[in-house]
């Protein structure tokens, strides 16, 4: 079995590629290097120690590795542009996961036609779009930090839900360790759902009650507010 991994170049989409490179054939990995900015900032000392704090723990070192350095890779500013279309086509991947990407066109959807799977981090009948986990921090839902992986659709974050399992928390956790857990929870949701593909297994979607709010990028102010949230939280785990 052939996969395709759509993703960016971050230290906890580069764990991600190097995971799922140890257990299975990976047929190429498109980096997505242009996104859309916002016109407000959103940037946060704890992003900072996010990405310290990852790839120390994951790598062992200071610098980031290059995703190049554990799967074939090729870049592209878009995802949608008709070379990335090429290259995927060209790659002939029996699957694809997305991880962390822009909106797909549907003319990268079709090319995989029930084939390119989603990972999302909440529950997308609650919360669509962008700082999904955040959003649910700032609304106090804390049930609602959880991993899914679902079927890429046209609208974001609508498809059927493959898997979804909640991020593990532990007492004292602190915010800028949150996106790691829930990398590892989206590790384990892909292998289950690749094992059972690649012993014959069929996959099974259970399609949304609901369609969730959307949400935007968070500003850094609210960002703060998080920070605050989720330690009160999780010191009384």
């Amino acid at each position: 079995m052939r996969i395709a991994i759509l993703t960016t170049q971050t230290p906890h989409h580069a764990h991600f590629v190097r995971a799922l490179a140890k257990r299975y054939e990976i047929a190429s990995v498109l980096l997505e290097t242009a996104a859309v900015q916002p016109p407000f900032d959103t940037a946060h000392d704890f992003e900072t120690e996010r990405q310290i704090y990852e790839v120390e723990h994951w790598f062992g070192q200071a610098a980031e590795p290059d995703i190049g350095d554990f799967a074939p890779c090729a870049r592209y500013a878009s995802l949608n542009d008709p070379d990335a279309l090429k290259h995927l086509d060209k790659a002939s991947p029996d699957i694809a996961i997305v991880f962390g990407t822009g909106r797909l066109a549907p003319s990268v959807l079709d090319l995989l036609p029930g084939c390119i799977l989603n990972l999302h981090g909440g529950n997308p009948e609650h919360y669509r779009g962008l700082d999904t986990h955040l959003w649910a921090i700032y609304h106090d839902d804390y049930e609602g930090l959880v991993s899914c992986l679902h079927l890429a659709e046209p609208e974001l974050d609508t498809g059927a839900v493959l898997a979804m399992r909640p991020v593990p928390l532990r007492r004292g956790m602190e915010l800028y360790e949150l996106r790691a857990a829930n990398t590892e929870t989206c590790i384990d949701i892909s292998v289950e759902q690749l094992d059972r593909l690649g012993s014959g297994g069929q996959l099974q979607f259970q399609p949304l009650q609901t369609k969730g709010r959307y949400y935007s990028f968070m500003p850094a102010c609210l960002k703060s507010l998080c920070v605050d949230k989720f330690r009160r939280y999780t010191e009384k785990l």
